[in-house]
């Protein structure tokens, strides 16, 4: 039985850990050749070393998405190693709460750069490298329920992940013509290693009422996500199940944000 991502080269940012890891793991066990890019270099290459040990096509890059060079020189080491370029997911991200009135430009500019900024550039040298091959290819945003509802404490993450949303909505309709499908994903509560330091800065700045525990309450499902309950919607939006699915996002919250 084929794999649905038999000999498909798929890059994913911030893949070194949460729920970048887990789905580079599925694409692995999917039969994708992985690309681990993220800004801890060791990290990335532990999570490489791990998937080839196990059988699986690896590589590790030291990428900060905010870099267009450092993302494009990813693009090149992939494509050199593995031959093509497949799809490409725009998941690493970060956010650093603050109270709504204590918000400082410094704060605002960083949060908006790495997740919107970072997305954007990302989305450009990933379809230049699709249109170089002939067209066709994915993109795959995640975006966040945030994106979706402002919450006081991540005001400029929950911009930044509306922004999200509108550049998927945007590059979908651009790159339509080259047979480029841009689509994203939006999570909700996640236990990850993110999590553990949002609780950290949250009770930082007073607000510890407001953390992990507090939003996983408000889970229809009754229960906050695993890294793991993202792999299936990652692996249909990067296999051809998906190909007739543009600007799209994936709510994958357990029912949270009922939009």
């Amino acid at each position: 039985m084929t794999s649905r991502l038999s000999g498909k080269t798929v890059i994913v940012t911030g893949a070194a850990s949460g729920i970048g890891e887990a789905i580079v793991r599925g694409f692995a066990d999917e039969g994708a050749n992985v690309v681990i890019a993220d800004l801890n270099a060791e990290a990335a290459t532990a999570v490489a070393d791990s998937i080839s040990a196990s059988g699986g096509s690896a590589l590790a890059v030291q990428v900060d998405i905010t870099s267009r060079e450092q993302v494009r020189a990813g693009i090149v080491a992939a494509v050199e190693r593995f031959g093509r370029l497949d799809a490409y997911f725009n998941n690493a991200g970060m956010n650093v709460p603050m109270k709504y009135l204590d918000i400082t430009e410094a704060n605002f500019s960083k949060v908006l750069e790495v997740n919107a900024l970072g997305t954007l550039i990302g989305a450009q040298e990933a379809a230049k490298q699709f249109i170089a091959q002939g067209g066709g290819g994915k993109i795959v945003n995640t975006a966040s329920i945030a994106g979706r509802t402002g919450f006081p404490s991540f005001a400029p993450y929950s911009a930044a992940k509306a922004a999200v949303i509108s550049l998927t909505q945007a590059g979908a309709r651009a790159l339509a013509e080259h047979g480029i499908t841009v689509n994203g994903f939006a999570p909700g509560v996640v236990a990850t290693p993110l999590w553990e330091k949002l609780d950290q800065d949250l009770e930082r700045i007073g607000e510890g009422d407001a953390g992990f525990d507090s939003m996983a309450g408000d889970i229809l499902l009754g229960r906050p996500a695993q890294p793991a309950d993202i792999v299936p919607t990652a692996i249909f939006l990067a296999a051809p199940d998906s190909d007739y699915i543009t600007g799209q996002i994936v709510p994958i919250e357990g029912g949270m944000i009922l939009v």
